[in-house]
């Protein structure tokens, strides 16, 4: 049996955050990844982030990744275990991993779950073809492979990922046939807009794909437009040839591990699906277990960032760590998170906000 004080889930830029913050503060960290590196999100992201100087803004997210993991490899208080993946939290607090082939069984004090969140996909016929994927996969290939997907892509999803991947693939030298938004408004940041229209692709809202068509791969869609109740135009079907259809629309939290260790969870759909019911350190129903990141709720990168600041904090914290000023770090780290979360581009964010903690209220105890 392995011990540990403190177990982080996933090594993405809530899980970095949270070991840096929990082992600063004395606690013995054991941070898990799944992939063969740190980083997770991150390592895909090479546009400047908005935000503070807190927050890195007008720094790369493969940056922001290369210096965490330097922290990380710097503090001896955190052990990493990559190409390892959870297979359970028990009742008796027992966590089981398996990494190259070695079933390890881990007993911590406190467990941060940072599993982040996986990508939607959409039904419509031949949505299997070759060719039709998600912008994550689309991000892998490019930022972490150099390989480029494909010459000529239709993007389903106006949201800043669907922007920012777009963008990356012109950089990369494909053709953006066009960006299909099945809402009436543009959902991502309208600087991202900007820069993909200046760039001659047109952005069509209220359009979305009736049907893929293709042989042994995609070779094109038809798309339609929609009505203000979203339906179908009868006669404004349009065939746009391409050979990938690539999907950018919305992530939900990767939390089946939370709903196996027992935690109360609620349909919150302004967070992207089910969370866990949480307090204002982030701490669950289940004694000692945290969240933090897109798991908690989908949000930008920045977001997940702070949340792990605060679940590090706070974990560390209810194990009798202190340092000099911790309330006020806490209150500083909810500061941002209320920052990020403000102005028109965070009202739904703040709805589900809103929502879980009116839930949580007397259910969360340490």
């Amino acid at each position: 049996m392995e011990k540990t004080e403190i177990l982080i889930i996933g090594g993405g830029p809530a899980g970095l955050e949270a070991a840096i913050h929990a082992a600063g503060l004395g606690a013995e960290v054991t941070l898990i990844e799944r992939d063969p590196f740190l980083g997770g999100q991150l390592t895909k992201q090479t546009h400047m982030f908005f935000g503070s100087y807190e927050q890195f803004a007008g720094v790369r997210g493969v940056d922001i990744a290369e210096k965490l993991k330097k922290e990380i490899e710097e503090n001896p208080k955190i052990k990493v275990l990559l190409n390892a993946a959870v297979a359970g939290i028990y009742p008796d607090g027992v966590v089981t991993v398996s990494q190259k082939n070695k079933f390890l069984k881990f007993k911590p004090n406190r467990i941060i779950v940072a599993t982040g969140a996986y990508e939607k996909m959409l039904p419509f016929p031949n949505n299997d073809l070759p060719g039709i994927c998600g912008a994550g996969g689309v991000q892998t290939l490019m930022n972490l492979y150099g390989v480029l997907p494909g010459q000529e892509i239709v993007m389903v999803g106006a949201g800043n990922i669907g922007l920012i991947v777009s963008y990356q693939l012109l950089q990369a030298g494909a053709k953006i046939k066009a960006i299909l938004e099945a809402s009436p408004n543009i959902g991502g940041y309208l600087v991202h807009a900007a820069k993909i229209r200046r760039m001659g692709v047109p952005i069509l809202t209220s359009h979305s794909v009736k049907e893929a068509y293709g042989k042994d791969f995609v070779e094109g869609v038809v798309v339609h437009q929609l009505d203000e109740k979203w339906a179908p135009v009868p006669g404004t079907e349009e065939r746009m040839s391409c050979d990938v259809l690539c999907l950018a629309v919305g992530l939900s939290p990767l939390s089946e591990i939370l709903w196996q260790a027992g935690c109360e969870m609620k349909w919150i759909p302004e967070l992207g699906g089910h969370v866990a019911v949480r307090d204002e350190d982030l701490l669950t129903t289940v004694s000692g277990l945290y969240i933090a990141g897109d798991v908690a709720g989908v949000e930008e990168a920045s977001a997940a960032m702070v949340e792990g600041k605060l679940a590090g904090m706070a974990a560390a914290e209810s194990l009798g760590y202190s340092v000099e000023g911790l309330l006020e770090k806490k209150d500083s780290a909810r500061s941002e998170l209320a920052e990020l979360r403000a102005g028109h581009s965070g009202d739904k964010i703040r709805g589900g906000i809103d929502r879980v903690e009116r839930l949580t209220r007397g259910k969360v105890t340490c």
